[in-house]
Protein backbone atom coordinates (compact mmCIF):
# COMPACT_ATOMS: atom_id res chain seq x y z
CA UNK A 1 0.00 0.00 0.00
CA UNK A 2 1.68 3.05 -0.52
CA UNK A 3 1.59 5.94 1.44
CA UNK A 4 -0.54 9.54 -0.08
CA UNK A 5 2.43 12.01 -0.62
CA UNK A 6 2.48 14.81 1.52
CA UNK A 7 1.87 18.59 -0.25
CA UNK A 8 4.45 21.20 0.21
CA UNK A 9 3.43 24.31 2.02
CA UNK A 10 4.85 28.07 2.20
CA UNK A 11 8.04 26.99 4.43
CA UNK A 12 8.87 24.57 1.55
CA UNK A 13 7.26 26.81 -1.59
CA UNK A 14 9.33 29.50 0.24
CA UNK A 15 12.99 27.25 0.45
CA UNK A 16 12.20 26.95 -3.59
CA UNK A 17 12.64 30.52 -4.13
CA UNK A 18 15.92 30.75 -1.73
CA UNK A 19 17.11 28.22 -3.96
CA UNK A 20 16.51 29.97 -6.98
CA UNK A 21 18.66 33.02 -6.69
CA UNK A 22 22.20 30.81 -6.06
CA UNK A 23 20.85 28.35 -8.68
CA UNK A 24 20.55 31.76 -11.38
CA UNK A 25 23.84 33.22 -10.29
CA UNK A 26 25.53 29.56 -10.88
CA UNK A 27 24.14 29.54 -14.43
CA UNK A 28 24.51 33.56 -15.17
CA UNK A 29 28.49 32.86 -14.07
CA UNK A 30 28.89 31.19 -17.30
CA UNK A 31 28.34 33.96 -19.62
CA UNK A 32 29.16 36.64 -16.81
CA UNK A 33 32.54 37.56 -18.47
CA UNK A 34 31.23 37.96 -21.91
CA UNK A 35 31.58 41.96 -21.30
CA UNK A 36 33.75 42.05 -18.57
CA UNK A 37 36.98 40.09 -20.50
CA UNK A 38 38.17 44.08 -22.19
CA UNK A 39 37.99 45.51 -18.96
CA UNK A 40 40.35 42.21 -17.38
CA UNK A 41 42.20 42.70 -20.21
CA UNK A 42 43.45 45.86 -19.70
CA UNK A 43 44.22 45.71 -16.33
CA UNK A 44 45.27 42.59 -15.45
CA UNK A 45 47.57 42.04 -18.52
CA UNK A 46 46.99 38.24 -19.18
CA UNK A 47 48.48 36.14 -21.89
CA UNK A 48 46.47 34.94 -24.32
CA UNK A 49 46.50 31.15 -22.85
CA UNK A 50 45.84 33.05 -19.71
CA UNK A 51 42.48 34.60 -21.10
CA UNK A 52 41.26 31.56 -22.57
CA UNK A 53 41.68 30.26 -19.01
CA UNK A 54 39.82 33.01 -17.66
CA UNK A 55 36.76 32.56 -19.63
CA UNK A 56 36.56 28.74 -19.97
CA UNK A 57 37.87 26.81 -16.54
CA UNK A 58 34.45 27.78 -14.69
CA UNK A 59 32.55 25.76 -17.06
CA UNK A 60 35.56 23.20 -17.61
CA UNK A 61 35.73 22.27 -13.67
CA UNK A 62 32.01 22.70 -12.76
CA UNK A 63 31.61 20.27 -16.17
CA UNK A 64 34.14 17.96 -14.27
CA UNK A 65 32.86 18.12 -10.93
CA UNK A 66 29.23 17.59 -11.30
CA UNK A 67 29.00 13.70 -10.85
CA UNK A 68 31.24 14.06 -8.22
CA UNK A 69 30.12 16.18 -6.18
CA UNK A 70 26.22 15.24 -6.57
CA UNK A 71 27.60 11.85 -5.46
CA UNK A 72 29.10 13.08 -2.28
CA UNK A 73 25.62 15.24 -1.37
CA UNK A 74 23.97 11.68 -1.24
CA UNK A 75 26.46 10.61 0.79
CA UNK A 76 27.07 13.86 3.60
CA UNK A 77 23.97 15.39 3.22
CA UNK A 78 22.31 17.29 0.63
CA UNK A 79 21.99 20.73 2.37
CA UNK A 80 25.21 20.29 3.92
CA UNK A 81 27.04 20.38 0.87
CA UNK A 82 24.78 23.29 -0.48
CA UNK A 83 25.73 25.51 2.21
CA UNK A 84 29.59 24.52 1.83
CA UNK A 85 29.62 25.63 -1.62
CA UNK A 86 27.65 28.82 -1.32
CA UNK A 87 30.09 29.80 0.90
CA UNK A 88 33.21 28.61 -1.10
CA UNK A 89 31.12 30.23 -4.27
CA UNK A 90 30.64 33.08 -1.88
CA UNK A 91 34.57 33.50 -0.70
CA UNK A 92 35.64 32.55 -4.47
CA UNK A 93 33.17 35.66 -6.04
CA UNK A 94 35.57 37.54 -3.71
CA UNK A 95 38.57 36.98 -4.23
CA UNK A 96 37.37 37.55 -7.96
CA UNK A 97 36.20 40.61 -7.33
CA UNK A 98 39.34 42.16 -6.34
CA UNK A 99 42.14 40.07 -7.94
CA UNK A 100 45.28 41.86 -9.15
CA UNK A 101 46.78 38.77 -11.34
CA UNK A 102 45.79 36.75 -13.97
CA UNK A 103 46.50 33.77 -11.74
CA UNK A 104 44.44 34.71 -9.24
CA UNK A 105 41.13 35.39 -11.22
CA UNK A 106 41.78 31.74 -12.69
CA UNK A 107 42.28 30.34 -9.74
CA UNK A 108 39.50 31.97 -8.14
CA UNK A 109 37.17 31.05 -10.98
CA UNK A 110 38.65 27.13 -10.66
CA UNK A 111 36.97 27.47 -7.24
CA UNK A 112 33.65 29.52 -8.41
CA UNK A 113 33.37 26.19 -10.96
CA UNK A 114 34.08 23.23 -7.60
CA UNK A 115 31.35 26.00 -5.67
CA UNK A 116 28.87 25.51 -9.30
CA UNK A 117 28.90 21.90 -9.07
CA UNK A 118 28.50 21.56 -5.78
CA UNK A 119 25.13 24.12 -5.99
CA UNK A 120 23.23 22.99 -8.87
CA UNK A 121 22.92 19.13 -8.58
CA UNK A 122 21.96 19.71 -4.61
CA UNK A 123 19.16 22.24 -5.62
CA UNK A 124 17.88 19.69 -7.81
CA UNK A 125 18.17 17.25 -5.64
CA UNK A 126 16.28 19.15 -2.64
CA UNK A 127 13.36 20.47 -4.61
CA UNK A 128 13.47 15.71 -5.41
CA UNK A 129 13.05 15.46 -1.37
CA UNK A 130 10.99 18.79 -0.77
CA UNK A 131 8.50 18.53 -3.40
CA UNK A 132 6.57 14.70 -2.94
CA UNK A 133 3.49 15.69 -4.19
CA UNK A 134 3.93 14.87 -8.00
CA UNK A 135 2.26 18.31 -9.54
CA UNK A 136 3.43 20.03 -7.20
CA UNK A 137 7.24 18.88 -7.73
CA UNK A 138 6.25 18.85 -11.42
CA UNK A 139 5.76 22.99 -11.08
CA UNK A 140 9.08 23.33 -8.73
CA UNK A 141 11.41 21.47 -11.20
CA UNK A 142 9.48 23.52 -13.93
CA UNK A 143 10.25 26.98 -12.43
CA UNK A 144 14.19 25.37 -11.15
CA UNK A 145 14.64 24.47 -14.98
CA UNK A 146 13.43 28.12 -16.11
CA UNK A 147 15.63 30.02 -13.35
CA UNK A 148 18.77 27.89 -14.73
CA UNK A 149 17.70 28.31 -18.70
CA UNK A 150 17.14 32.09 -17.96
CA UNK A 151 20.20 32.87 -15.96
CA UNK A 152 22.70 32.23 -18.83
CA UNK A 153 21.24 34.76 -20.96
CA UNK A 154 20.75 37.71 -18.25
CA UNK A 155 24.81 36.70 -17.35
CA UNK A 156 25.92 38.46 -20.30
CA UNK A 157 23.24 41.45 -19.93
CA UNK A 158 24.46 41.76 -16.23
CA UNK A 159 27.73 41.73 -16.89
CA UNK A 160 27.20 44.62 -19.70
CA UNK A 161 25.48 46.62 -17.82
CA UNK A 162 27.91 46.59 -14.34
CA UNK A 163 31.08 46.85 -16.32
CA UNK A 164 29.59 50.39 -17.81
CA UNK A 165 28.96 52.12 -14.45
CA UNK A 166 30.85 50.29 -12.13
CA UNK A 167 34.58 48.05 -12.46
CA UNK A 168 34.96 44.61 -13.96
CA UNK A 169 34.91 43.05 -10.42
CA UNK A 170 31.45 44.16 -9.62
CA UNK A 171 30.28 41.29 -11.70
CA UNK A 172 31.11 38.85 -8.82
CA UNK A 173 30.64 40.71 -5.95
CA UNK A 174 26.85 40.65 -7.04
CA UNK A 175 26.72 37.17 -5.98
CA UNK A 176 27.83 37.83 -2.35
CA UNK A 177 24.19 38.60 -1.13
CA UNK A 178 22.62 35.92 -2.64
CA UNK A 179 25.33 33.55 -0.70
CA UNK A 180 24.80 35.07 2.57
CA UNK A 181 21.23 34.51 1.92
CA UNK A 182 21.32 31.20 1.65
CA UNK A 183 23.76 30.03 4.34
CA UNK A 184 21.23 32.03 6.66
CA UNK A 185 17.92 30.98 5.96
CA UNK A 186 19.09 27.59 4.39
CA UNK A 187 19.36 25.82 7.79
CA UNK A 188 16.15 27.30 8.56
CA UNK A 189 14.20 26.20 5.53
CA UNK A 190 15.51 23.53 3.97
CA UNK A 191 15.62 19.42 5.18
CA UNK A 192 18.55 17.54 5.45
CA UNK A 193 18.49 14.85 3.35
CA UNK A 194 21.18 12.02 1.75
CA UNK A 195 21.65 8.52 1.43
CA UNK A 196 21.41 6.37 4.70
CA UNK A 197 22.82 3.28 3.39
CA UNK A 198 25.52 5.25 0.82
CA UNK A 199 28.63 3.23 1.60
CA UNK A 200 32.04 4.60 1.45
CA UNK A 201 33.24 7.36 -1.20
CA UNK A 202 34.86 5.98 -4.23
CA UNK A 203 37.97 8.02 -4.74
CA UNK A 204 39.07 5.99 -7.70
CA UNK A 205 36.25 7.46 -9.31
CA UNK A 206 36.79 10.89 -9.10
CA UNK A 207 39.59 11.12 -11.71
CA UNK A 208 38.32 8.37 -13.77
CA UNK A 209 34.97 10.60 -13.84
CA UNK A 210 37.35 14.08 -14.93
CA UNK A 211 38.74 12.24 -17.11
CA UNK A 212 36.35 10.90 -19.14
CA UNK A 213 34.15 14.30 -18.75
CA UNK A 214 36.68 16.93 -19.54
CA UNK A 215 38.60 15.67 -23.03
CA UNK A 216 35.54 15.06 -24.35
CA UNK A 217 33.99 18.49 -23.73
CA UNK A 218 36.99 19.84 -24.12
CA UNK A 219 37.85 18.36 -27.74
CA UNK A 220 34.39 19.30 -28.70
CA UNK A 221 34.31 22.80 -27.98
CA UNK A 222 37.91 22.85 -29.83
CA UNK A 223 36.50 21.16 -33.03
CA UNK A 224 33.64 23.48 -32.93
CA UNK A 225 35.97 26.48 -32.79
CA UNK A 226 38.64 25.52 -35.16
CA UNK A 227 37.29 22.91 -36.97
CA UNK A 228 38.94 18.77 -37.18
CA UNK A 229 42.19 18.47 -35.90
CA UNK A 230 43.48 15.18 -35.10
CA UNK A 231 44.68 16.18 -31.80
CA UNK A 232 40.65 17.45 -30.91
CA UNK A 233 39.82 14.24 -32.00
CA UNK A 234 41.89 11.99 -29.99
CA UNK A 235 41.30 14.49 -26.91
CA UNK A 236 37.40 13.38 -27.40
CA UNK A 237 38.83 9.51 -27.95
CA UNK A 238 40.87 9.54 -24.74
CA UNK A 239 37.72 10.70 -23.00
CA UNK A 240 35.60 7.83 -24.54
CA UNK A 241 38.13 5.79 -23.19
CA UNK A 242 37.72 6.51 -19.58
CA UNK A 243 34.49 7.05 -19.96
CA UNK A 244 34.42 3.23 -20.53
CA UNK A 245 37.13 2.43 -17.58
CA UNK A 246 34.21 4.60 -15.28
CA UNK A 247 31.61 2.63 -16.57
CA UNK A 248 33.31 -0.18 -15.82
CA UNK A 249 34.67 0.98 -12.00
CA UNK A 250 30.38 1.42 -11.29
CA UNK A 251 29.55 -2.08 -12.13
CA UNK A 252 32.22 -3.26 -10.50
CA UNK A 253 32.60 -1.56 -6.87
CA UNK A 254 30.89 -2.20 -4.09
CA UNK A 255 30.54 1.50 -3.45
CA UNK A 256 30.03 3.34 -6.75
CA UNK A 257 29.86 6.92 -7.58
CA UNK A 258 26.87 6.47 -9.33
CA UNK A 259 25.01 3.24 -8.40
CA UNK A 260 23.90 1.39 -11.92
CA UNK A 261 20.55 0.47 -9.96
CA UNK A 262 19.82 4.58 -10.96
CA UNK A 263 19.19 3.47 -14.33
CA UNK A 264 17.47 0.72 -13.88
CA UNK A 265 14.15 3.29 -13.13
CA UNK A 266 12.00 2.71 -15.92
CA UNK A 267 12.05 6.09 -17.84
CA UNK A 268 15.56 7.27 -16.10
CA UNK A 269 17.79 6.26 -18.83
CA UNK A 270 15.29 7.80 -21.95
CA UNK A 271 15.03 11.05 -20.07
CA UNK A 272 18.85 11.65 -20.01
CA UNK A 273 19.48 10.98 -23.66
CA UNK A 274 16.79 12.91 -24.74
CA UNK A 275 17.74 15.46 -21.92
CA UNK A 276 21.54 15.36 -23.84
CA UNK A 277 19.17 16.00 -27.77
CA UNK A 278 17.39 18.96 -25.81
CA UNK A 279 20.80 20.68 -24.87
CA UNK A 280 21.60 19.83 -28.35
CA UNK A 281 19.06 21.92 -30.00
CA UNK A 282 19.15 24.90 -27.45
CA UNK A 283 23.09 25.47 -27.90
CA UNK A 284 22.91 24.80 -31.42
CA UNK A 285 20.87 27.55 -32.29
CA UNK A 286 22.40 30.15 -29.54
CA UNK A 287 25.73 29.49 -31.30
CA UNK A 288 24.81 31.25 -34.36
CA UNK A 289 21.53 33.53 -33.54
CA UNK A 290 24.24 35.85 -31.33
CA UNK A 291 26.72 35.80 -34.09
CA UNK A 292 23.91 36.96 -36.48
CA UNK A 293 22.57 39.62 -34.12
CA UNK A 294 26.03 40.79 -33.74
CA UNK A 295 27.99 40.21 -37.02
CA UNK A 296 24.93 40.24 -39.70
CA UNK A 297 22.94 42.74 -38.14
CA UNK A 298 25.67 45.00 -37.01
CA UNK A 299 24.78 45.24 -32.98
CA UNK A 300 26.71 46.18 -29.96
CA UNK A 301 27.68 43.06 -28.01
CA UNK A 302 24.65 44.59 -25.06
CA UNK A 303 22.81 45.35 -27.53
CA UNK A 304 22.62 41.94 -29.17
CA UNK A 305 22.45 41.16 -25.29
CA UNK A 306 19.45 42.97 -24.74
CA UNK A 307 17.58 41.86 -28.21
CA UNK A 308 18.11 38.56 -27.49
CA UNK A 309 16.79 38.70 -23.78
CA UNK A 310 12.92 38.98 -25.66
CA UNK A 311 12.90 35.16 -26.30
CA UNK A 312 13.43 34.65 -22.71
CA UNK A 313 9.66 36.20 -21.62
CA UNK A 314 8.12 33.17 -23.41
CA UNK A 315 10.68 30.49 -21.16
CA UNK A 316 8.89 31.86 -18.13
CA UNK A 317 5.76 29.91 -19.27
CA UNK A 318 6.78 26.92 -20.95
CA UNK A 319 7.92 24.83 -17.95
CA UNK A 320 4.62 26.08 -15.95
CA UNK A 321 2.33 25.38 -19.53
CA UNK A 322 4.39 21.38 -19.65
CA UNK A 323 3.31 20.55 -16.01
CA UNK A 324 -0.04 21.84 -16.24
CA UNK A 325 -0.85 19.84 -19.32
CA UNK A 326 0.09 16.69 -17.70
CA UNK A 327 -1.85 17.41 -14.84
CA UNK A 328 -4.69 17.86 -16.83
CA UNK A 329 -3.99 14.48 -18.03
CA UNK A 330 -1.83 15.15 -21.54
CA UNK A 331 0.11 11.81 -22.03
CA UNK A 332 3.53 12.69 -20.81
CA UNK A 333 4.84 11.50 -23.97
CA UNK A 334 2.63 13.52 -26.07
CA UNK A 335 3.87 16.90 -23.51
CA UNK A 336 7.62 15.76 -24.90
CA UNK A 337 7.33 14.93 -28.29
CA UNK A 338 5.50 18.32 -28.87
CA UNK A 339 7.97 20.12 -27.47
CA UNK A 340 10.32 18.73 -29.43
CA UNK A 341 8.34 19.31 -32.49
CA UNK A 342 8.14 22.93 -31.09
CA UNK A 343 11.75 23.36 -30.76
CA UNK A 344 12.15 22.56 -34.31
CA UNK A 345 9.25 24.46 -36.38
CA UNK A 346 11.46 27.44 -34.35
CA UNK A 347 14.82 25.56 -36.16
CA UNK A 348 12.30 25.60 -38.90
CA UNK A 349 11.47 29.80 -38.99
CA UNK A 350 15.63 30.29 -38.69
CA UNK A 351 15.39 28.58 -42.23
CA UNK A 352 13.40 31.36 -43.42
CA UNK A 353 16.09 34.22 -42.36
CA UNK A 354 17.48 36.83 -44.34
CA UNK A 355 20.65 39.20 -43.66
CA UNK A 356 17.94 41.73 -42.34
CA UNK A 357 15.75 39.20 -39.81
CA UNK A 358 15.62 40.50 -36.86
CA UNK A 359 12.31 40.13 -35.45
CA UNK A 360 12.02 36.78 -37.15
CA UNK A 361 15.50 35.76 -35.56
CA UNK A 362 13.45 36.46 -32.40
CA UNK A 363 10.46 34.39 -32.95
CA UNK A 364 12.71 31.71 -34.01
CA UNK A 365 14.45 31.76 -30.87
CA UNK A 366 11.03 32.14 -28.52
CA UNK A 367 9.34 29.36 -30.15
CA UNK A 368 12.75 26.65 -30.03
CA UNK A 369 13.28 27.92 -26.09
CA UNK A 370 9.85 27.42 -25.38
CA UNK A 371 9.80 23.92 -26.62
CA UNK A 372 12.87 23.29 -25.11
CA UNK A 373 12.02 24.26 -22.16
CA UNK A 374 8.86 22.73 -21.93
CA UNK A 375 10.99 19.21 -22.92
CA UNK A 376 13.75 19.82 -20.24
CA UNK A 377 11.30 20.54 -17.19
CA UNK A 378 9.40 17.17 -18.03
CA UNK A 379 12.44 15.25 -18.60
CA UNK A 380 13.66 16.37 -15.39
CA UNK A 381 10.57 15.55 -13.49
CA UNK A 382 10.76 12.13 -15.39
CA UNK A 383 14.60 11.50 -14.20
CA UNK A 384 13.96 13.00 -10.59
CA UNK A 385 10.89 10.72 -10.04
CA UNK A 386 12.17 6.73 -11.74
CA UNK A 387 15.59 7.22 -9.76
CA UNK A 388 15.19 6.34 -6.23
CA UNK A 389 15.42 9.48 -3.81
CA UNK A 390 18.17 7.99 -2.02
CA UNK A 391 20.34 8.96 -4.78
CA UNK A 392 18.88 11.69 -6.37
CA UNK A 393 22.16 13.77 -5.90
CA UNK A 394 23.50 11.39 -8.06
CA UNK A 395 20.71 11.41 -10.51
CA UNK A 396 20.59 15.37 -10.46
CA UNK A 397 24.56 15.44 -11.82
CA UNK A 398 24.20 12.63 -14.78
CA UNK A 399 21.04 14.84 -15.95
CA UNK A 400 23.25 18.06 -15.74
CA UNK A 401 26.45 16.17 -17.77
CA UNK A 402 24.03 15.47 -19.82
CA UNK A 403 23.34 18.60 -20.87
CA UNK A 404 27.18 20.01 -20.75
CA UNK A 405 27.72 17.14 -23.16
CA UNK A 406 24.91 18.30 -25.33
CA UNK A 407 25.86 21.67 -25.86
CA UNK A 408 29.13 20.46 -26.53
CA UNK A 409 28.24 17.99 -29.00
CA UNK A 410 25.98 20.51 -30.60
CA UNK A 411 28.50 23.12 -31.14
CA UNK A 412 30.95 21.05 -32.67
CA UNK A 413 28.25 19.63 -34.64
CA UNK A 414 26.00 22.15 -36.08
CA UNK A 415 29.28 24.56 -36.13
CA UNK A 416 30.82 22.17 -38.29
CA UNK A 417 27.86 22.26 -40.82
CA UNK A 418 27.64 25.95 -40.73
CA UNK A 419 31.03 26.56 -41.03
CA UNK A 420 31.64 23.96 -44.11
CA UNK A 421 28.71 25.85 -46.20
CA UNK A 422 30.02 29.44 -45.22
CA UNK A 423 33.14 28.22 -46.82
CA UNK A 424 31.42 27.02 -49.86
CA UNK A 425 29.20 29.77 -50.23
CA UNK A 426 32.25 32.12 -49.82
CA UNK A 427 33.88 33.58 -53.21
CA UNK A 428 37.11 31.51 -54.49
CA UNK A 429 39.03 34.70 -54.82
CA UNK A 430 38.33 36.43 -51.17
CA UNK A 431 41.33 36.19 -49.05
CA UNK A 432 41.89 32.94 -46.85
CA UNK A 433 40.99 35.01 -43.38
CA UNK A 434 37.77 36.06 -45.10
CA UNK A 435 36.76 32.68 -46.02
CA UNK A 436 37.36 31.02 -42.86
CA UNK A 437 35.09 32.92 -40.77
CA UNK A 438 32.64 35.71 -40.76
CA UNK A 439 34.94 37.37 -38.32
CA UNK A 440 37.46 37.38 -39.67
CA UNK A 441 35.56 38.51 -43.28
CA UNK A 442 34.63 41.50 -41.51
CA UNK A 443 37.93 42.45 -40.53
CA UNK A 444 39.47 41.88 -44.11
CA UNK A 445 36.24 43.96 -45.46
CA UNK A 446 37.54 46.75 -42.88
CA UNK A 447 40.60 46.64 -44.48
CA UNK A 448 39.35 47.07 -48.28
CA UNK A 449 38.71 50.60 -49.86
CA UNK A 450 34.94 51.43 -50.65
CA UNK A 451 32.81 48.83 -52.39
CA UNK A 452 35.39 46.48 -52.35
CA UNK A 453 35.13 46.11 -48.73
CA UNK A 454 31.12 46.67 -48.60
CA UNK A 455 30.99 43.42 -51.12
CA UNK A 456 33.28 41.25 -49.05
CA UNK A 457 31.20 42.26 -45.80
CA UNK A 458 27.82 41.33 -47.92
CA UNK A 459 29.15 38.35 -49.29
CA UNK A 460 30.20 37.19 -46.12
CA UNK A 461 26.51 37.97 -44.27
CA UNK A 462 25.06 36.30 -46.97
CA UNK A 463 27.21 32.99 -46.75
CA UNK A 464 27.13 33.00 -42.87
CA UNK A 465 23.45 33.37 -43.28
CA UNK A 466 23.52 29.89 -45.61
CA UNK A 467 25.38 28.34 -42.93
CA UNK A 468 22.71 28.92 -40.65
CA UNK A 469 19.85 27.60 -42.64
CA UNK A 470 22.07 24.61 -43.18
CA UNK A 471 22.95 23.80 -39.49
CA UNK A 472 18.94 24.85 -38.49
CA UNK A 473 17.90 22.15 -40.95
CA UNK A 474 20.22 19.67 -39.47
CA UNK A 475 19.03 21.14 -35.97
CA UNK A 476 15.35 20.31 -36.85
CA UNK A 477 15.94 16.70 -38.59
CA UNK A 478 17.49 16.01 -35.23
CA UNK A 479 14.63 17.78 -32.70
CA UNK A 480 11.84 15.97 -34.66
CA UNK A 481 13.84 12.28 -34.77
CA UNK A 482 13.90 13.10 -30.36
CA UNK A 483 10.10 13.70 -31.12
CA UNK A 484 9.51 10.87 -32.37
CA UNK A 485 12.02 8.53 -30.03
CA UNK A 486 10.32 10.78 -26.90
CA UNK A 487 6.69 9.56 -28.50
CA UNK A 488 7.75 5.75 -27.83
CA UNK A 489 10.21 5.76 -25.04
CA UNK A 490 8.05 7.42 -22.30
CA UNK A 491 5.00 6.34 -23.84
CA UNK A 492 4.09 3.28 -20.57
CA UNK A 493 5.93 5.95 -18.18
CA UNK A 494 4.42 6.09 -15.39
CA UNK A 495 5.54 9.15 -12.66
CA UNK A 496 5.20 6.88 -9.00
CA UNK A 497 3.29 8.71 -6.52
CA UNK A 498 3.67 7.31 -3.34
CA UNK A 499 6.93 9.25 -3.05
CA UNK A 500 6.37 10.37 0.82
CA UNK A 501 7.44 6.78 1.70
CA UNK A 502 10.81 7.36 0.42
CA UNK A 503 11.12 10.66 1.67
CA UNK A 504 11.06 9.63 5.18
CA UNK A 505 13.78 7.15 4.77
CA UNK A 506 16.20 9.93 2.76
CA UNK A 507 15.43 12.63 5.15
CA UNK A 508 17.22 13.02 8.42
Amino acid sequence: MTTNPTRAGRREWTALGVLMLPLLLVSMDVSVLYFAIPAITADLEPSGTQQLWIFDIYAFVLAGLLMTMGSLGDRIGRRRLLLIGAAAFGAASLVAAYAHSAETLIAARAVLGIGGATLMPSTMALVRTMFTDPGQRAKAVGLWTGVMTAGIALGSVMSGVLVEFFWWGSVFLVNLPAMVLLLVLGPILLPESKNPDAGRFDLVSVPLSMAAVLPVIYGLKELAAHGWNVLYVMSVTVGLLFAALFVHRQRTTASPMVPPRIFHGHGFTPAVCLNLVAAFGMMGSAYFTTQYIQSVLGKSGLEASLWALLPSVFIGFAGAVSAQLVQRGVPRAYVVAGGFVTSGCGYGLLVLTGTDSLWLVLAACGVLASGIIAVTAQLADVALSTAPVENAGSASSLLETSTEFGGALSMAALGSIGSAVYQHEMPASAPTPARETLGGALAVAEQLPGRAGDALAAAAREAFTSGMHGAAIAGAVVLLGAAVVAGAALRRIRVPEGAARDQEKAVV
